[in-house]
């Protein structure tokens, strides 16, 4: 700012001259206050406040090539209503999907027991003794989600000697939380000699005897795919037809 005039001069006799960029720069941002306030009934003096944008120097640098909105700090657009009550709700409500996915898409145990043998039938040949015993099973389910029974396997010791084995390799799906049962038929054929004396031996009023069933199935649910095992005793009557077949309930028959 440069001043020109006599010493002796009044100060109303005193001329101010501004360099043509700061008159420039000025009218710029005067006009941009000008407008600011007769959109919003009041005016704006832009060089009172000391801004991050200006500097303090009532003006933006030549090198700022953003956007700049002038906007009091008293406008509510920048304290929006409810922030925190907008924030606690949008978390709970993600909280209490996740839990949701997964409470439902947790796996849950799938178990492979032996309930029963519903029937015993018994063969005689002249070098053994041929049975096919009927055995039930349940499959219980305790996921949400369907499950497929497959690759089936089980088979039936005596005294660590294989005598049967049956292998199934797609047998059926199971529902949501429930419990299906299957009637497996099991041949079984005995050899031994001695054994063959035993059951065909007319003075022994009940031939008993003690089965080892070893069981493993496949199943599958959720992408997911394990095997179960279990293992279980029975003991039958090889010397006659000692229990008639009869329906156990709702069941599905694999041989």
């Amino acid at each position: 700012m440069v001043t020109i005039g006599h010493p002796s001069d009044s100060k109303e006799d005193t001329e101010t001259i501004m360099p043509q960029e700061k008159h420039t720069e000025r009218r710029r941002l005067l006009s941009h206050s000008q407008t600011y306030g007769a959109i919003y009934g009041d005016s704006l003096d832009i060089t009172g406040d000391t801004c991050p944008t200006c500097r303090g120097i009532g003006r933006i640098p030549r090198g700022h090539d953003q956007l700049v909105a002038v906007i009091p700090c008293s406008d509510k657009r920048l304290r929006p209503s409810r922030t925190k009550l907008y924030v606690s709700i949008s978390v709970v409500l993600s909280l209490l999907i996740c839990f949701l996915i997964l409470f439902f898409l947790f796996p849950r145990s799938v178990s492979l027991s032996s309930v029963a043998v519903q029937s015993v039938m018994v063969f005689f040949t002249p070098k053994s003794v041929e049975m096919q015993i009927t055995n039930v099973l349940n499959v219980t389910n305790e996921n949400f989600a369907t499950i497929g029974v497959f690759d089936f396997d089980m088979q039936v010791l005596i005294a660590e000697t294989v005598v049967g084995r049956i292998k199934v390799s797609n047998m059926t799906a199971v529902k949501p939380r429930s419990v299906k049962a299957y009637a497996v038929v099991i041949p079984i054929q005995i050899d031994d000699p001695g054994l063959n004396i035993y059951c065909k031996s007319t003075s022994i009023r009940i031939h008993t005897l003690f089965l080892h069933l070893q069981m493993t199935v496949n199943v599958s649910y959720l992408a997911h795919t394990e095997q179960l095992s279990t293992d279980t005793y029975e003991y039958i009557d090889c010397g006659g037809n000692t229990t008639i077949p009869h329906p156990i309930g709702k069941m599905t028959f694999l041989q």
